[in-house]
């Protein structure tokens, strides 16, 4: 049986991890692509164990050469990718004028430069086969200004409205192409950008990993261009939507102040 090959970058941990592990146990080989290869060999193995091929590729994708090695591993057609997820990135919390300028760069670079050019390479090697797939990792901070995570909630918001656009473009290629959006999803992400676990956020209005990892890939499975996983996130995300840009601004000041 021919098994499907899926691309996770961002595998190491965290939601990229568990897409990886839900794929292998959905019967897909995989190709893991994230900085820590001791974390990516941990991943690797566990989707070994459910059956799945799993390659290993180490980089940096903050820089030109790790996105090209990546895009020319997309176009290898003789080992194929049916799938490329793009889920790695990171957000710094804090006010703009005291994070470091080099921080806040190497963040757009692997938030909206890297996602950018790796859909791109995916849509190409896609295309002339009328079928694949590309899902893409947001956030529902994405909906609305965010102070203190100023950067991070404007990348989001370029790859939700990126990933909206791309949706349309793919279409006639018989590609499918989603956005995830997920809401506060205890993981790695929310020590390395110097919050707590939970960012201060009530019980009720978080999200695991695994079950934001299911709902992304049940959404690109169905064809649908946004999932936000969680009832009370999706309906967080909807209102926040309708608002008027003043009503947003103050509403992300509000989140702010009970993020820590």
């Amino acid at each position: 049986m021919n098994r499907r090959r899926a691309l996770v970058t961002g595998a190491s941990s965290g939601i990229g991890e568990c897409m990886a592990l839900q794929l292998a146990e959905r019967g897909w080989d995989l190709v893991l692509v994230a900085r820590r290869a001791d974390e990516l060999a941990r991943v690797a193995a566990a989707a070994s164990a459910n059956g799945a091929d799993a390659e290993v590729i180490v980089v940096d994708l903050a820089t030109t050469s790790g996105v090209e090695q990546i895009e020319a591993r997309i176009a290898d057609e003789s080992r194929p990718i049916e799938m490329v997820i793009n889920n790695a990135g990171y957000g710094r919390f804090g006010k703009i004028t005291e994070l470091d300028a080099a921080g806040e760069s190497n963040e757009i670079a692997v938030n909206v430069n890297a996602l950018m050019r790796l859909s791109r390479a995916a849509l190409i090697a896609m295309a002339p086969r009328k079928s694949g797939a590309i899902l893409n990792v947001a956030s529902v901070a994405s909906f609305l200004p965010f102070p203190g995570f100023t950067t991070y909630a404007a990348t989001k918001a370029f790859v939700r409205s990126f990933t909206l656009a791309l949706h349309e473009e793919a279409r006639p290629h018989g590609v499918r192409v989603t956005c995830v959006a997920p809401g506060y999803t205890p993981s790695g992400f929310q020590t390395r950008g110097g919050l707590s676990p939970t960012s201060g956020q009530p019980s009720f209005m978080l999200t695991s990993a695994e079950f934001v990892a299911r709902a992304g890939l049940d959404a690109v499975e169905a064809g649908r261009a946004l999932v936000v996983p969680g009832l009370l996130n999706a309906i967080s995300a909807r209102i926040l939507g309708a608002l008027p840009s003043g009503l947003q601004r103050r509403a992300g000041a509000l989140a702010a102040k009970f993020t820590r």
